[in-house]
């Protein structure tokens, strides 16, 4: 075992469902561990920091991380398993963009322990209190990770390899990628481990689009029945299928679900939602500018729809970013 090359798995901030991918390599998990010495995986190995703290620098090969950066443990780990390990892999949505939790971008870090801690119908919490970080408890001090004010993306905080999006990344790209660091076979610094083209490419409605789209009409998945053969935008129903990266095997679109972007922008793409934004207002139509701005409102949340995935990397975020020392 000592022989083998070092790999470290670790969950920042998310979900959780990026380790139970992992998982779901099923046997091939077996190759995985029989290639790779596992030195760090919280969620199913008991190891603790300082066993990453006693290696030397880069003697971890492959450190794979999903989840954004939310908190000062966060921000600590994450540096720790830069200085240790020879690559870094985004993993996962939350780790390469931001994720859902980077739509908390758009409250502040107040506003946020308001509701959790006060105002939401479900809370007992009389005395108001939040939580702190340093807490003195029977002449001991307890000590909690300090809450940022902002979701990061992974990149924010260190220098990041390679990046596999997704919620979650699927099996097929998650073993390419465990295949590729077993072989030596990396593509250069920075690649997306996943198609370079849209997600409309692989998808099996796109023969059913028309060649011009006119959108009359928006309606959400659960208002009307969706064709399951028929392109979503063509029914009215918000897609993010061309603007987002492909090659999620098309998971939610086989359960007659729309892309909601979870693998992000295609290559060369900055901001995602706005590029989506500006391709969906030019498919509007209407006669007049104010039926045209009627269709346009039938869009109830324009955040949730274009940046999910992608708000804490995306344009959006320099409203409320500020500058980490």
């Amino acid at each position: 075992m000592a022989n083998k090359p070092k790999m470290a798995i670790c969950w920042f901030g998310g979900c959780g469902g990026c380790d139970e991918a992992i998982v779901d390599l099923n046997e091939g998990i077996l190759k995985v561990t029989d290639a790779f010495d596992i030195v760090l995986w919280p969620v199913a190995m008991d190891f603790k920091y300082h066993h990453i703290e006693a290696m030397k620098d880069n003697e971890i090969v492959l450190s794979i991380i999903n989840g954004s950066v939310r908190n000062s443990e966060h921000e600590e780990l994450a540096h720790l398993l830069r200085k240790k390990s020879q690559y870094v892999l985004a993993f996962g949505a939350c780790a390469c963009f931001g994720g859902t939790p980077g739509m908390a971008n758009l409250r502040s870090k107040e506003d946020i322990f308001q509701w959790v801690y006060s105002e939401s119908p479900t809370v007992v919490n009389p005395k108001n209190n939040i939580p702190q970080e340093k807490t003195k408890v029977n002449g001991n001090e307890l000590t909690l990770p300090a809450f940022y004010p902002q979701v990061f993306p992974l990149n924010k905080i260190i220098d990041v390899d390679y990046y596999l999006p997704g919620c979650p990344p699927p099996p097929d790209l998650i073993y390419n990628v465990v295949s590729a660091a077993i072989s030596g076979d990396l593509p250069p610094k920075g690649s997306t481990l996943a198609p370079m083209t849209a997600l409309c490419d692989f998808c099996e409605r796109n023969k059913t689009k028309p060649e011009r789209l006119q959108i009359t009409m928006f309606h959400r998945i659960h208002e009307v029945q969706a064709d399951p053969e028929k392109c979503f935008l063509a029914q009215g129903i918000i897609c993010l299928g061309p603007a987002t990266r492909g090659g999620c095997g098309e998971a939610c679109i086989k359960i007659n679900i729309p892309c909601r972007g979870c693998f992000g922008p295609v290559e060369g793409v900055k901001d995602m939602g706005t590029k989506y934004l500006s391709a969906l207002a030019s498919i509007i139509e209407g006669k007049t500018e104010e039926e045209r701005k009627c269709v346009s409102e039938e869009v109830i949340d324009p955040v949730g729809y274009f940046y999910r995935f992608t708000t804490a990397s995306s344009l959006l975020k320099k409203k409320r970013e500020t500058k980490k020392a």
